[in-house]
């Protein structure tokens, strides 16, 4: 497996990610075992969670997923030490959780209060990088494309970046990264670390895909010339790049047949691109969901490609993605079919 810097942090990690969000809801603690087992056999040592999962949210089950990586941990003397951990503090949580009382959720207070809550739930004494999970304030992200300007009560990012330096310097945390950020969000993360001596991110973690390729305007030139590489979230947008929703009826337990709620990727211009892309992988004999994923790893401005499965099965396929490399061939028919409907799920 390819080992990449993290930024400036000197830290290497794998070309592939294991995503975690699926475990406590889709997936037990034992099926979750089994996926790490087998990802560190495979030489995937990076792991990324959130004190917000299993997804969907949930208020009586946030944390199992952390919950179970550290337990993990505790019944596998001397692994911590094999891998990169990444875990994320939620943003506000009125669009996600409702049902939970707003809060100001980067303040100073509650990232330290949920940092400690972290470390407990994982088992361990330090976070390899700890993430901005979404904004405080109100801009683009979880597909929203036109920016509104508010003069908000929000939480300052200074103040957010202060309390991350606060943590890195009690040896909690070894390096920081943001998360669903804008070219303006990064921007002023690399200032205040600059002007004030604050850490400096060294990642962001937003949705890349072949459905979705928002991220290569404005922020892939940032993500290369800033060495702040993008960890890619939701690389098979959410299953449907697998081709397995391509016909009806769905999966029984596919996360698009169990969760209507994720509809971000199922809409009529997703679904036409997702057909064509599913052929064009067909044509060349390759795996629908191999070529999703090989497209995302080669990208340049891309650190890590976080992958996520239910079962062992989807796992090794995902795994065998990074011996890959797309042809020129393969990559043109991928270009062709963007320039004919691009990004139709940003």
């Amino acid at each position: 497996m390819e080992q990449r810097l993290l930024g400036t942090s000197g830290i290497k990690v794998s070309a592939l990610c294991l995503g975690t969000m699926t475990w406590g809801e889709q997936n037990t603690q034992d099926e979750g075992f089994a996926q790490m087992d087998y990802a560190l056999e495979r030489g995937v040592n990076f792991w990324d969670t959130a004190e917000l999962y299993p997804v969907p949210p949930d208020p009586a089950k946030q944390g199992r997923t952390e919950e179970i990586i550290g337990n993990w941990f505790a019944s596998r003397p001397g692994k911590r030490a094999e891998v990169i951990l990444a875990t994320k503090v939620k943003g506000p949580t009125g669009s996600l959780q409702p049902q939970l009382k707003e809060q100001r959720s980067l303040s100073r207070h509650t990232i330290t209060t949920a940092l400690d809550a972290s470390l407990k739930r994982l088992k361990t004494d330090v976070i390899d990088l700890y993430q901005i999970h979404w904004p405080d304030r109100t801009t683009n992200y979880f597909g929203r494309l036109g920016y509104t300007h508010h003069e908000e009560d929000s939480v300052p990012i200074r103040e957010t970046l202060s309390a991350l330096h606060d943590a890195v310097k009690a040896g909690k945390v070894r390096t920081v990264g943001i998360s669903n950020e804008t070219p303006w969000g990064l921007k002023e993360y690399l200032r205040l670390a600059s002007d004030e001596g604050l850490p400096r991110v060294v990642s962001i973690q937003n949705p890349y895909n072949l459905l979705n390729r928002s991220f290569e305007v404005g922020l892939s030139e940032m993500a290369i010339r800033d060495s702040v590489g993008l960890l890619a979230y939701s690389p098979l947008a959410f299953g449907m790049l697998s081709g397995k929703y391509g016909a009806q009826p769905w999966p029984a337990k596919g996360r698009l047949t169990l969760f209507k709620r994720f509809s971000r990727y199922t809409g009529a211009r997703a679904v036409a691109a997702t057909e064509q892309y599913v052929a064009l992988a067909r044509q060349h004999g390759l795996d629908q969901a191999q070529m999703a994923l090989a497209f995302v790893t080669q990208q340049p401005f891309v650190t890590s490609n976080i992958i996520g499965a239910t079962t062992l099965e989807q796992l090794k396929t995902n795994i065998d993605s990074a011996d890959i490399t797309l042809s020129a061939e393969v990559l043109a028919g991928i270009e062709a079919i963007h320039q004919d409907n691009p990004n139709p799920a940003p």
